[in-house]
C-alpha cells in the first residue's frame, strides 16, 4: 500500500501516520503527520478524525510513480507492443486483457471475445436506461457541455502589428483524444462525461473511451459523449492502447493513436501514464482523491460529516481534511462521522473507515491559519464552510476546486454541476489545474513580416543579440534581411 499507519490501543505509546501519497510533478508528495505521546489530545484513538496541531504537518517529498506498478507497466507495454512496433497488436492486447480479467476467457462461448464494445452496444444500453436515469444522465451531460463550451469560448486566435508585419496564434484541438474511465470499485460514468464531453467541447474529431469491464451505464453515457471507439480494457494495456493506437488482424488501425490521454487511474494507469508521456500528451498523474473543509462554528456539523465520508468513500487511500478554528465544531463533526459511516451500506462503510484512518483535524488559532495550512496542503477538493465563506475562498490560493458555502457540496461538483470534476491531487494544485478543453486544445504562434523596410529595426535587434549569445550563424541568418548590414558570409574570411 502507498500509505502505512501504526496506531496503538495505548494512547501512551509512540503514533504516526504517513499519508497521502499524492502525485507532483515528477515527485509524489507526502503529508507526514507525526504523532506522539506529547500529544496534547490522550483519546486520539477514541476519534474518527486523528487530532493534529497545525506544527505536525510537513512535507517529504519522494518518487512519482509505484515503482513495482511502473516495471509492471513497462512489461505490458511491451507485450502488446512487442520490439517497439509502431502500434500495438490486437491479438497481444486481447491476450493480455484476458489474463487480467477485463475480458472474459471463455473458450466454450460462440460469441468472440474482444477488446472493443460497438456503438450499437453502446446505444442499446442507453436506450435500456430508465426514463429517469437517461434524464439524468442528459442533465449531467448538458451542463458539463454547457461549461466546457464557455470555457472554449474564452479563448481566441489574435493577431496584433509587429515592425513591418502582423503576429498572433492561433487555437486549435489536437485530433484524437484518449479518456480514461476507472471502472474498479465503482462504475463511473460521471468520469466518462467529465473527460469525453470536453474533449468534443474543444472539438477533437477522435474520442477513443477505455473502461474496464464497462458496466451498462458506463456504456451509456459512452453513447451519450459520442465517444468514437470505446475500449473494455483497463490498467497499463489501456493507456498502451491509446497512446500507440492498436493495428488489426488485416493491418487496418482498429483504435487510432491519441495525441492527448486523460483521465484518473489506478496505480498501474499512472504509471503507464508515465512511461507514454512525451510520445502523446497527458493531464496530469492523480493521486488518491482527497477533500479539505474549512469549517467554523457556524457549520452544519452533519453537512460537513456527510462530505467527509463521502470522500472517504472513494477509496481505502482517499482522505478527508477538516480544518476549524473551533474545538468543539471540530469534536461536533467527528461525532457525526462516527454516527453516519456506522450506517453505511457495505462495501462503502469498510472503505470509508479505511480512509478515515489516514484522515485528520487540525484546530487551528485562525481561520487565516487554516487558510495558510490549506494553501500548503493545496487540496484537490477545498470546501469553505464560514461566515463569509466567499471571502474566505477568495483567500485560499492553491486548490483544485473550490467549493463555496454549506450547499456548493463536493459531489454536486462529481455529477456535473459544470466545472470538470478530474482535479489536481497531492499538491499540484499550486501550480497547475483540472482537465479542461485547454487540455486538448494548442496554442500555435505565427508571424509574417510584409514591409523589409519597416521591419529594419527588429532586423537590427536580432543581430546584436545573437552576437551577445555568441551565436553567429543567427547573426548572420538576420543580416540576410537588413538592408543596411552586409553579411558576413559574403565577407572575405579571415
Amino acid at each position: 500500500t502507498h500509505y502505512t499507519y501504526s496506531h496503538n490501543n495505548n494512547a501512551t505509546n509512540c503514533r504516526s501516520i504517513i499519508a497521502c501519497m499524492q502525485i507532483l510533478d515528477n515527485k509524489l508528495l507526502y503529508f507526514f503527520l507525526a504523532l506522539s505521546n506529547k500529544s496534547n489530545n490522550n483519546n486520539n484513538n477514541n476519534n474518527m478524525l486523528t487530532r493534529l496541531n497545525p506544527s505536525q504537518v510537513s512535507l517529504e517529498i519522494k518518487d512519482p510513480v509505484d515503482a513495482r506498478a511502473l516495471e509492471q507497466a513497462k512489461a505490458i507495454l511491451a507485450e502488446v507492443r512487442p520490439n517497439d512496433a509502431k502500434h500495438c497488436q490486437a491479438s497481444n492486447l486481447l491476450s493480455v486483457a484476458k489474463r487480467l480479467g477485463d475480458v472474459p476467457d471463455n473458450d466454450n462461448d460462440e460469441k468472440e471475445a474482444t477488446y472493443t464494445v460497438s456503438k450499437a452496444d453502446c446505444e442499446t444500453a442507453y436506450n435500456n436506461l430508465s426514463e429517469e436515469d437517461r434524464t439524468c444522465l442528459k442533465n449531467l451531460h448538458d451542463r458539463i457541455e454547457r461549461f466546457a463550451q464557455a470555457q472554449r469560448q474564452s479563448v481566441t486566435d489574435v493577431e496584433i502589428p509587429i515592425p513591418g508585419g502582423v503576429a498572433g496564434h492561433t487555437v486549435s484541438p489536437c485530433k484524437a483524444a484518449g479518456c480514461y474511465a476507472p471502472g474498479g470499485r465503482y462504475p463511473l460514468p460521471s468520469s466518462v462525461l467529465m473527460t469525453a464531453v470536453t474533449a468534443r467541447a474543444a472539438g477533437c474529431e477522435t474520442v477513443v473511451l477505455a473502461s474496464p469491464r464497462p458496466a451498462q451505464i458506463t456504456l451509456a453515457a459512452a453513447h451519450l459523449a459520442k465517444a468514437d471507439v470505446v475500449l473494455c480494457v483497463g490498467g497499463a494495456q489501456a493507456i498502451a492502447a491509446m497512446a500507440y493506437g492498436v493495428e488489426g488482424g488485416s493491418g487496418d488501425v482498429s483504435v487510432p493513436s491519441c495525441d492527448v490521454i486523460v483521465g484518473p487511474g489506478n496505480k498501474w494507469v499512472t504509471a503507464a501514464k508515465s512511461i507514454v508521456n512525451g510520445h502523446c500528451g497527458i493531464d496530469m498523474l492523480a493521486g488518491p482523491s482527497e477533500v479539505l473543509v474549512i469549517a467554523d462554528k457556524t457549520a452544519n456539523a452533519d453537512v460537513v460529516a456527510a462530505d467527509l465520508i463521502a470522500q472517504a468513500e472513494h477509496d481505502v487511500v482517499a482522505r478527508a481534511i477538516l480544518l476549524s478554528d473551533d474545538q468543539e465544531t471540530i469534536d461536533k463533526i467527528d461525532r457525526a462521522v462516527a454516527e453516519q459511516v456506522s450506517c453505511l451500506p457495505e462495501p462503502n462503510k469498510s472503505t470509508a473507515c479505511e480512509a478515515l484512518k489516514l484522515s485528520f483535524a487540525v484546530k487551528c488559532a485562525s481561520i487565516e491559519e487554516c487558510i495558510q495550512i490549506s494553501d500548503d496542503i493545496a487540496p484537490e477538493h477545498l470546501e469553505v464552510q464560514t461566515v463569509n465563506a466567499m471571502e474566505v475562498g477568495q483567500k485560499c490560493a492553491n486548490y483544485g476546486g473550490l467549493f463555496v458555502g454549506e450547499h456548493a457540496a463536493e459531489v454536486l461538483g462529481d455529477y456535473g454541476a459544470g466545472p470538470n470534476h478530474t482535479l489536481p491531487t497531492g499538491g499540484t494544485g499550486r501550480y497547475t489545474g483540472g482537465l479542461s478543453v485547454f487540455n486538448f486544445l494548442r496554442i500555435r504562434t505565427w508571424m509574417r513580416v510584409d514591409s523589409k523596410k519597416d521591419s529594419q529595426g527588429m532586423v537590427d535587434d536580432s543581430i546584436r543579440m545573437a552576437r551577445l549569445e555568441g551565436l553567429e550563424g543567427h547573426a548572420r541568418a538576420a543580416e540576410t534581411r537588413s538592408l543596411t548590414a552586409t553579411p558576413a558570409f559574403k565577407k572575405p574570411c579571415d
